[in-house]
């Protein structure tokens, strides 16, 4: 039997990276997983691969009447939701100087807004059933001033304020709200590093794996429900070099 039989579980920018890494981790625990992304081919891929546990629901998060829209279709498709990671998101490295405006708008929206909005939609189906779990993917940007990103870096603190004060409003209906906060991890992200950060990284051993973040993203679905794991800060050991 899987930590996760019976449980229903939605994960956004699920068709790669972190997201399907975390999704397929619940999955594999015998949850029925709904996989969120715009990418609509890679979903048929995978969904048609994982079998009827996997449910596939196109959605670009961008557009905000589909965003508004999100729980409603999710239960359509499932009679209720325990598991909620909040994964898509944008990255912008490099000088804020360089950074394009609307960039730095897409980022905010997806990393902040996006997930404040999805989580608020949640919320009212969850504290009616008076149980759930939600994850939100941030960053050890949040911990860290890191120089070389401050659009990203500041989306990522923004999150993880939010996380912590959602948790302790509804933490007494019998919700967990936590964030996974990676170093580096090997993702389609990391195309848009500059590209001596992406070089040095390599060169010192200095990421990790998406299945790693999912693994630790199970080990915080499945502690009793009176234990909430409300941030896990993950980091390749050689990433302080």
């Amino acid at each position: 039997m899987g930590q996760l039989d019976g449980k229903f579980a939605a994960v956004t920018g699920s068709a790669s990276g972190i997201g399907y890494a975390s999704a397929s981790a619940m999955h594999d625990e015998g949850a029925t997983v709904i996989f969120i992304d715009r990418d609509e081919a890679r979903l048929t891929e995978i969904c048609h691969e994982f079998g009827e546990r996997a449910i596939p629901l196109v959605t670009d998060l961008l557009d905000r009447a589909t965003c508004a829209q999100l729980m409603h279709r999710i239960l359509d498709l499932v009679p209720n939701l325990d598991i909620f990671h909040a994964n898509a998101g944008l990255y912008v490295g490099g000088d804020l100087v360089d950074a394009e405006l609307d960039a730095i708008d897409r980022v905010m929206e997806l990393n902040v807004n996006v997930v404040m909005k999805n989580v608020r939609s949640i919320l009212p189906h969850m504290i009616e059933r008076g149980t759930g779990d939600i994850i939100v993917t941030s960053s050890l940007a949040a911990h860290y001033p890191t120089p070389w990103e401050p659009v990203y870096a500041s989306s990522k603190w923004a999150i993880d304020c939010f996380v912590q004060t959602t948790r302790r409003q509804v933490f007494k209906h019998g919700l967990r709200v936590g964030s996974i906060s990676p170093g580096p991890v090997i993702t389609g992200l990391l195309k848009d590093w500059p590209q001596d950060k992406l070089e040095e990284a390599k060169a010192n051993g200095s990421l990790v794996e998406a299945e790693e973040i999912a693994n630790v993203i199970i080990f915080m679905l499945t502690r009793p429900r009176h234990m909430t794991i409300r941030d896990v800060v993950m980091m390749p050991t050689n990433f302080d070099l």
